[in-house]
């Protein structure tokens, strides 16, 4: 007899029936009895194989396994002698099983693909059956969009990182054995910034043969702040300035700080680096950033402030770091950041860095008509210069 713990009402069901009432359901966690007390399970041990393509039921057309893992790279995938593992928790050897990570625990699945004729790649019938592969290639793991939504919001809205995460889905798995659950850590990692991406296009209305984004263009402006043709009408430059009295309506206040504590160490490989959103975010774009910086002498001029930090450690170093803080400009107002106005720190909080972000936020969803209230904690000394 097996009960699952997540239908309605934990019904008590035989093998037949438990995998016929979870052909749409094959993430639900399964208990078996074992003669004194219900004991974890899976249904993949009750017999049930995950068919694409056809609502849950096997393909006309003799549906095919995903055997085309070689068996080297198996190997390279497994995780830890399976010998003496309670049954859920033992590594199938066989090649259409996936390691499946859902928002209650990780799963191991037979996975059987469509083979009917004009059928998709492996890769998108996952993604149709709301699985985001780990990988395009031979995939051996794959995150639920259920989890990965999940995990988006619990690093959003409680500052979840992905390694506590995970840590809950561990527990989650066996709360007795945590450890021979199958570390997929590395994996959230790349494919939570995948999908957060791809989250991000698809809320812009991206798609393949779209226009080229604008710098800053996945990243939404405070909705409150005066954004001619967004939420002001489109007026020209004499209606925005027509008198002091009524131009504050239309003015930008913003204020610009540095962050020292996010620091960013060098990659070991640079050339594995890849850009999600290379400037289409907050951060500015990278080349361009640094062909400024690369032609551009920062001035060291002599200070009158009284020991404040931002000032005494705008030339210092801090060992090898690629960038030692970031700084950027946000809406003084409602605390919103502006898109494409956030920089990197090489060496201190540096004039040359802010000018580039200061000069990035007056031409973000602004007329040269309009005016701006800019606070910044050193004004007395950055604005000595800021006319220049």
């Amino acid at each position: 007899m097996f009960r699952c713990t997540e239908c309605a009402c934990r019904p008590v069901l035989c093998s037949t029936c438990c995998i016929e009432v979870h052909q749409l359901n094959p993430f639900h966690k399964i208990e078996r009895w074992a003669g004194a007390f219900f004991e974890d399970y899976s249904l993949r041990l009750v017999g049930f194989i995950m068919h694409l393509g056809h609502g849950g039921k096997p393909c006309p057309c003799s549906g095919y396994p995903g055997c085309n893992i070689w068996p080297s790279m198996e190997d390279e995938w497994e995780d830890m002698d399976t010998a003496g593992h309670p049954p859920h928790l033992a590594r199938p050897e066989g090649c259409s099983c996936l390691t499946i990570v859902n928002v209650n625990r990780v799963h191991y699945c037979d996975v059987w693909y469509c083979n009917c004729n004009g059928s998709e790649g492996s890769q998108l019938q996952l993604l149709r059956a709301g699985v985001f592969p780990a990988t395009m290639r031979d995939c051996r793991t794959s995150f639920t969009f259920h989890a990965l939504d999940d995990f988006l919001q619990d690093n959003v809205e409680c500052g979840t990182s992905a390694m506590n995460y995970y840590s809950k889905i561990w527990r989650m798995t066996s709360s007795t054995f945590p450890h021979l659950v199958p570390d997929r850590y590395r994996e959230l990692l790349r494919v939570s910034r995948a999908w957060r991406n791809l989250k991000l296009l698809k809320w812009k209305g991206f798609y393949p043969g779209s226009c080229k984004l604008d710098c800053g263009g996945l990243v939404l402006f405070c909705p409150a702040c005066p954004q001619p043709g967004i939420n002001i009408p489109e007026m020209d430059d004499v209606e925005l300035s027509h008198t002091y009295n009524n131009s504050w309506k239309y003015s930008h206040v913003i204020i610009m700080d540095s962050n020292f504590k996010v620091e960013h160490m060098p990659p070991k490989n640079v050339g594995n680096e890849t850009w999600f959103m290379d400037g289409q975010g907050y951060m500015v774009a990278s080349q361009d950033y640094k062909t400024y910086l690369g032609g551009t002498t920062n001035k060291i001029m002599h200070s009158n402030c009284n020991n404040h930090h931002a000032i005494s450690q705008a030339n210092h170093n801090r060992g090898q770091l690629a960038s030692m803080g970031i700084g950027g400009c946000a809406c003084a107002r409602h605390g919103c950041f502006i898109p494409h106005s956030m920089v990197d720190f090489q060496k201190g909080e540096q004039q040359v860095n802010m000018d580039y972000a200061l000069v990035h936020v007056l031409h973000h969803e602004m007329k040269p008509s309009q005016r701006v209230l800019h606070f910044y904690d050193i004004n007395c000394q950055y604005s000595q210069n800021l006319g220049r």
